[in-house]
């Protein structure tokens, strides 16, 4: 996992609440065995015309088949972002697409912990803070956000400055770019000494006769 400190971008502004797992990431790309190219599926079905003649060509009208917000690396939503179903492949397909945050009022509770585990940096903002962003990003797609993990703070190019809390060890791991094998990773010569303890320790062990 990359290690990330600060992030300054321009933001993808998503003013919807309540956007769910299931269009983050629908339900029939869980099939696949892979944990890679997920991107491809971020917002699916809202990024394709659903109806008429022209059903299943991009729709240009969405934010992120826009040219302007291509290279967006923030992602700007609404109250209750990631709710719905526990699928880690939201993460992934967030995190693949190419966002390295996502900024919204709250988060369901097990995407916040998956989007962790994945990289991803979410800052939760008051509704009036995370308005403004919104609503400058519309406005200007070159509006660039900055995110500064280890200070704990969001501020931008118009003035704009605020405070965000995070739990300590999810920002240790995401200053450090250390997912669940990173962490375990940490201890391999404890590991080692124990795996070589317990093979000696069973290996050595008198044999028990049998009749």
């Amino acid at each position: 996992m990359e290690a990330i400190k600060t992030l300054t971008a321009t933001a993808a502004p998503l003013p919807l609440p309540n956007i769910d797992t299931d269009q983050i990431i629908p339900k029939q790309f869980l099939k696949r065995i892979e944990r890679t190219g997920y991107g491809d599926f971020l917002f699916y079905d809202w990024r394709r015309i659903q109806e008429g003649p022209d059903a299943g060509k991009p729709d240009t009208s969405f934010v992120l088949n826009k040219p302007e917000y291509k290279a967006a690396k923030i992602l700007i939503a609404e109250k209750n972002f990631g709710c719905g179903s526990s699928r880690e492949h939201a993460a992934w397909a967030i995190n693949q697409f190419g966002f390295r945050a996502v900024i919204a009022p709250t988060f369901a509770d097990i995407f916040y912990s998956n989007a962790g585990k994945n990289g991803i940096i979410l800052v939760r903002l008051d509704e009036e803070q995370v308005k403004t962003l919104m609503d400058r990003s519309i406005r200007n797609p070159d509006h660039l956000i900055t995110i500064n993990l280890e200070h704990q703070t969001v501020t931008d190019d118009e003035g704009f400055h605020a405070r965000f809390e995070i739990d300590p060890f999810r920002k240790y791991c995401l200053l450090n770019g250390l997912d669940d094998i990173g962490l375990t990773l940490r201890h391999t010569a404890e590991l080692n000494d124990f795996e070589a303890k317990h093979d000696n320790e069973f290996w050595s062990a008198p044999k028990v006769a049998t009749t």
